[in-house]
């Protein structure tokens, strides 16, 4: 009879020479990457675009640029603030500052106002009402990576440090205080928490995902073995990916190396989870170690690596999203994800070879014979909780159906009510500086001050000037003067301040209001297709086109990876049947875990709206990791269904995955909680999601739903 091509690849690495030669071969590997190839880490994180060309705000930035050129570059706002009124003293501390930047110019710096030059005095006109807050820019080459721009504004808090002006105290000490805001400290800041938090959720992850197998296996060496097998598949991923963002062929970013970390160590447990188990089943069956790790392979092989394909394919599919973030998260997750799973069937069965049955220590498998010539007892796990939610499940599978749909159901009827929001600033702590400044301004300034709308008219040859009939829009503030192109006289620039947050969802309700209500001013006077005339630019224009071409990758990426996953289940199980009702469990499962974590962030952690990426994200990882679990359960159900009845087969593919599968999704959920433990309120909200749906996935969706659907259809559920 001819072998399986897993089952000739365990004799391989089962063999005295394959087991030392793939292991061995695998550290060479990492070690000669790690030396031709920068780690990931270590590659500055660029300022990605996430916005597409067609997108109209980036369309008004073209324009801006060209008709209206400035050598000027990005600005970083220094806001000035004294709690009990600005000083004279403050104003020529302030001047020392830009004289020094003046003579020693910062990296990358490009312009200055000549504050140096000025009269104490000529601030006053630009300090708020109350005295207390001044806002002054300093200007950066456009384009820059942020990790460079990181370094120029350490060399600034040198100079503030100089003049012993507080950047890091609280703002209610009479002195006076600077915070960094504006695009440039906005993202600078983004960079240092994602950079902070990187060691800090390696090692809280590390540490948990230790504890939890210690706990499971109650094996201190066995707990070690898929931390190794995870650091070794990390080992070969960090320099390639170093690799591709050294060529260009990717954008390194921080978020998505972040996230990347936490996946590798819960997907790759799990596999690791799933091989080890077989492998243990088959050490109380078989004598020898070589023998047992090969029938593993045979058993589990195949789910494990289609386990892994499912979710290298889905992720992938991020790579269709217009927006930029989306797009720079697929490759990390999917090359990681298809490394990891390749590194669990060639290094992991070499190690648990070379270890043998020592691993399980203190709990040691054995054949019968075997702990009958030791004289000791088989440690073999009983299942007994396995096998009565199995029976329970085979035996009332309606009762069952009908409670978990009611329940994920009900959670699912939540979502509607979830509110999202596109404000970054949102997302950051409310003491980082750059969240500080920009607070400063909004309670001392008009909020718009910050980002003002960026209106660019193409008055197609007539005389216009729109400034008066701009003033009179309720919800602007301030309407500056008209530019005229400096290429195109019919092309005019203005610049809007709006009375609200620019960043706040009401504000990105305004710009398609903005563009009718302007639209109708320019056919008033002539203007043809004024609507093809008008391009607003501008943070608060940006958001909004985010917040459109979030939708629109939601409605084309979730379609195509439910496509894509189906065809993968299609060609595995060679069962549509099966294929529908596995899809449905997990994105009705997706909808419950949305539906949950708005609960819980909102009513537990008093966030008032999530990110509106954390729909797509979620669903992304939900939806691949979750048909991880349903492939692996209903492969067991498919295995057995050959030997044993239909009500058999599934309560024992119940009872064979039940406690590993567990085991997965409580390390799963695990790394993912430990986003929440950091300060940033997406990952937060993504960790909390992911979390509840795992959970949603290992205790109901799997050892419930999806079993009591396949009792029910009976032959049917394999056709």
């Amino acid at each position: 009879m001819q072998k399986q091509p897993l089952e000739q690849w365990g004799a391989i690495v089962a063999s005295k020479k394959g087991r030392f030669f793939t292991l061995i071969f695998w550290i060479l590997l990492v070690v000669a990457l790690s030396f031709a190839f920068p780690q990931i880490n270590s590659i500055d994180s660029e300022s990605g675009k996430n916005l597409p060309d067609t997108a109209m705000s980036e369309q008004a930035a073209t324009i801006i640029t060209e008709q209206f050129p400035t050598d000027a570059g990005t600005p970083l706002l220094l806001v000035w603030h004294r709690q009990n009124g600005l000083q004279t003293d403050d104003f020529l501390a302030i001047q020392k500052v830009y004289n020094e930047l003046q003579t020693n110019p910062l990296p990358h710096q490009t312009l200055i106002p000549p504050y140096a030059e000025l009269p104490p005095q000529a601030f006053l006109a630009d300090v708020s009402d109350n005295g207390s807050t001044l806002v002054t820019p300093i200007f950066f080459e456009k384009g820059v990576a942020t990790d460079a721009l990181r370094e120029s504004l350490q060399s600034l808090t040198m100079i503030i440090d100089s003049e012993k002006i507080q950047h890091a105290q609280k703002l209610s000490t009479d002195a006076l205080h600077v915070r960094y805001s504006g695009p440039i400290g906005i993202a600078v800041d983004a960079v240092n928490l994602f950079s902070q938090a990187d060691v800090k959720l390696l090692i809280a992850t590390v540490v948990l995902v230790l504890v939890l197998l210690i706990i499971i296996y109650r094996s201190p060496l066995l707990a070690i073995v898929p931390l190794i097998v995870v650091g070794l598949a990390y080992g070969a991923i960090s320099p390639l990916l170093g690799f591709f963002a050294q060529q260009g062929w990717i954008d390194k970013d921080s978020q998505a190396i972040s996230i990347m970390t936490v996946l590798l160590f819960g997907a790759g447990t799990d596999y690791c989870l799933f091989l080890i188990s077989k492998y243990r089943e088959f050490l109380f069956e078989v004598e020898d170690k070589a023998t047992a790790i090969k029938l593993a392979l045979k058993e589990s092989g195949g789910a494990i690596l289609m386990s892994a394909l499912t979710v290298v394919i889905g992720l992938a599919t991020l790579s269709l999203a217009h927006y930029g973030s989306f797009q720079r998260f697929a490759i990390p997750f999917s090359f990681g994800v298809l490394v990891m799973g390749l590194v669990a069937l060639v290094v992991l069965p070499a190690i648990l070879v070379m270890i043998g049955r020592v691993a399980f220590f203190p709990f040691i498998p054995r054949t019968a014979e075997m702990a009958h010539n030791k004289g000791t007892k088989q440690h073999k796990p009983s299942h007994r909780i396995s096998r009565k939610i199995g029976r329970f499940v085979t035996h009332r599978p309606w009762i069952v159906i009908v409670l978990t749909v009611a329940l994920l159901g009900g959670l699912t009827a939540v979502v509607p009510r979830i509110q999202y929001t596109f404000d970054l600033l949102s997302s950051f702590p409310k003491d980082m500086p750059s969240r500080e400044g920009f607070t400063l301004i909004e309670e001392n300034f008009s909020a718009g001050e910050l980002a003002p709308v960026k209106l660019v008219i193409d008055t197609n040859g007539k005389n216009i000037d729109l400034q008066q009939e701009l003033m009179t829009i309720p919800y602007i503030s301030h309407v500056t003067d008209k530019e005229t192109g400096q290429m195109n006289g019919e092309i005019q620039l203005y610049e809007l301040t709006l009375t609200s947050n620019p960043y706040a969802k009401e504000a990105l309700a305004r710009i398609p209001e903005l563009k009718t209500t302007v639209a109708q001013m320019l056919e008033t006077k002539g203007v043809k297709n004024a609507e093809q005339s008008i391009w607003l630019g501008g943070e608060t224009a940006s958001q909004y086109d985010t917040q459109q071409i979030t939708a629109r990758d939601e409605a084309v990426i979730m379609p195509t990876m439910i496509a894509l996953i189906a065809l993968l289940l299609v060609i595995y199980l060679r069962s549509i049947t099966a294929t529908v009702y596995l899809l449905a469990t997990v994105i009705l499962s997706y909808f419950g875990a949305l539906g949950a974590g708005w609960l819980i962030l909102h009513h537990l952690m008093g966030a008032e709206a999530i990110s509106g990426s954390i729909p797509l994200y979620a669903f992304v990882f939900l939806v691949a990791l979750g048909e991880d679990y349903n492939i692996f359960m209903i492969s067991e159900i498919w295995k057995k269904r050959h030997t044993m009845k239909h009500l058999e087969a599934v309560e024992e593919g119940v009872v064979r995955t039940g406690s590993v599968i567990t085991s997965a999704g409580l390390i799963l959920a695990g790394t993912f909680a430990v986003l929440a433990t950091l300060p940033i309120q997406v990952l937060v909200q993504f960790g909390v999601v992911t979390a509840v749906g795992v959970l949603l996935d290992t205790f109901i969706v799997r050892p419930l739903l999806v079993p009591a659907i396949t009792a029910v259809l009976g032959k049917y559920a394999f056709k």
